[in-house]
């Protein structure tokens, strides 16, 4: 082994460790300390990173990791709910912004040809930065998250397709050839891994999950011989990752290998993210101080507008479009890369890589805070985004219900939710089920419940719910957060309805009784009260034991079939 390699990481993750915990102390997310960590790296500071190729490497196994998990999410059965929307804001996105960037590079005095690179690399959003934070905030199920990943994905594609048109340019490779052997390839590619993933994978899975350990062997194996086979076929190692995922999706234990991989992603993604602020440039930036500030300004601001703009035209509420267009407040890897690349063809300056460069590190820091404290930022915006909302019947309000009173109200159905509904239904009271995720209202509004899509963050969905007549509400959402908003929005109409909400940590739970919170449940303490119940029951009964077992393991197939996963830690 290199030594001096296991020592240039042992120093990149302990300088890393230093940024990141600054980071936690001032409550910031831990991307900009990643970041961060890589400029300090970088060659005009300390200058340590020496082994590009190795930790390109890691990098590169981190995003397909990453981009492995998103496939995994990704079922078709639920893509096809976000593709019309995905595919038109996707594609009118990149449009839109693409022809207002060559418009302003232009006003700003740039030629010709760096307008048009600079143009298409403003259109591009990290997928990469923006699945980690949906993910750090749990949102990748909400409708907002599915149609961003969904118009994420639609770039990443446009942006592939027109970085393999430049890597044939020095080839000599017409374009008429690259089009049609991409095309021909793609389609074949697509035809049998589709019928694998159906005819063939599911069978294999169910050998394989026998053993968790020979399933996460499989599963990374997988993941690697098909972003290989795609890297073969000229296409690139993410989109063979992507769909890789999406061929497993379909399997009963996507959730099991999705669980076991995502630590491995988490290390490698690190190395990503210290790698991109390794490769900051800064040279000669001086002059182009106003072009970084419009341009930033023009991503920070002008993408959201437009992806408002056009969700709005398809009919989804404000707030939707509104926590969608975020997501494209930043530039992508994939914008770096062009830059990059138009440099090597010798058709741009090294000053206009910094410039990017510099974009890049703004945009990707500024969107970060905006996408993860959007809950906080949207009451202070919504009564002027009005404007993007369509008038009548939203496509995404998704309203399952009927009545305008009702005795109990249950926000957030998955896991802790499905054991109160039983409850709810023996005690026959007239009870409503609100929950983010748009698959899951559809699926209940089919089996007869009064339900609702909408987000306990949204104070304008709250000021709709009549509380007054409300007898209880319970809150299965373990965000202390979330809870202290349901809690004071109910008690300004209802300060006696009783209030039952969730948490992970004593002095959240402590925090809550204190706000008005009538019982906070505890589910990791729940656990250990339940098993001591059962022996005080069951003494050394084992019949008793195997009763209960066979009662518990029909419960957890019944759960697997519904897509619940049990958290290894939540806060």
């Amino acid at each position: 082994m290199n030594l001096n390699i296991f020592m240039e990481l042992t120093f990149i993750f302990l300088l890393t460790i230093v940024v990141s915990g600054i980071m936690r102390l001032l409550k910031q997310p831990l991307i900009i300390g990643y970041i961060l960590s890589g400029v300090l790296l970088g060659p005009f500071f300390l200058n340590v990173v020496q082994s590009t190729e190795t930790i390109a490497t890691f990098a590169q196994i981190g995003i397909a990791f990453l981009l492995f998990i998103v496939g995994l999410n990704l079922n078709p059965r639920q893509i096809k709910d976000v593709g019309k929307v995905s595919l038109v804001t996707g594609i009118g996105q990149v449009l839109f912004t693409a022809i207002l960037g060559f418009f302003i590079s232009r006003w700003l005095g740039l030629g010709v040809l760096p307008s048009i690179y600079i143009s298409i690399a403003l259109t591009f959003s990290s997928t990469i930065i923006i699945m980690k934070l949906l993910s750090d905030k749990k949102d990748l199920d909400t409708l907002y998250g599915r149609i961003a990943i969904g118009f994420l994905i639609v770039q990443d594609l446009i942006a592939i397709g027109i970085l393999m048109i430049l890597s044939a340019v020095p080839n000599g490779i017409s374009l008429k050839e690259l089009v049609v052997g991409t095309i021909f390839k793609g389609i074949g590619v697509l035809i049998v891994l589709g019928a694998v993933s159906w005819y063939v994978l599911p069978r294999l899975t169910n050998f394989v999950a026998k053993s968790q350990e020979f399933l996460l062997l499989f599963s990374i194996g997988w993941c690697f011989a098909i972003a290989s086979l795609f890297h073969y076929l000229n296409f690139s190692i993410e989109a063979g990752a992507l769909l890789a995922g999406i061929a497993l999706s379909l399997s009963p234990y996507h959730h099991e290998i999705s669980a076991r991989i995502r630590p491995l992603r988490d290390f490698f993604i690190v190395v990503f993210f210290i790698l991109l602020g390794s490769q900051m440039v800064f040279d000669d930036i001086t002059r182009y101080i106003a072009p970084t500030i419009i341009f930033s300004l023009f991503i920070l601001i002008g993408n959201p507008l437009i992806v408002m703009i056009l969700m709005g035209f398809l009919g989804y509420t404000k707030r939707n479009s509104f926590l969608a267009g975020l997501t494209v407040a930043q530039i992508s890897e994939f914008s770096l890369v062009l830059i990059a690349m138009g440099v090597s063809l010798g058709h741009l300056e090294k000053e206009i890589l910094a410039l990017v460069t510099m974009i890049g590190l703004i945009t990707i820091a500024l969107s970060t805070y905006m996408v993860l404290y959007s809950n906080s930022i949207y009451p202070l915006v919504s009564r002027y985004l009005s404007v993007f909302e369509r008038k009548g019947k939203k496509v995404d309000e998704h309203r399952y219900n009927k009545r305008n009173r009702y005795d109990i109200i249950l926000f957030g159905y998955n896991r802790i939710g499905f054991d109160i509904l039983h409850s709810l239904k023996k005690i026959k009271k007239k009870f409503l089920i609100i929950d983010y995720d748009p698959n899951v209202i559809i699926n209940l509004s089919k089996e007869g419940y009064d339900c609702k899509y909408g987000d306990a963050n949204d104070v304008e969905m709250l000021d709709e719910i009549n509380f007054k007549k409300v007898k209880m509400v319970i809150s299965t959402i373990p965000d202390i957060d979330t809870n202290l908003l349901l809690i004071n929005k109910i008690k300004e109409s209802n300060p006696k309805m009783i209030i039952s909400v969730v948490s992970h940590q004593i002095d959240e739970a402590v925090k809550l009784y204190e706000e008005g919170a009538t019982y906070v449940v505890m589910p990791h303490f729940l656990g250990g009260r339940h098993i001591s119940t059962m022996i005080e029951k069951n003494k050394l009964d084992m019949n008793k034991f195997i009763k209960e077992k066979v009662t518990h393991i029909e419960h957890l197939k019944k759960r697997r079939e519904l897509g619940h996963e049990h958290p290894k830690h939540e806060r």
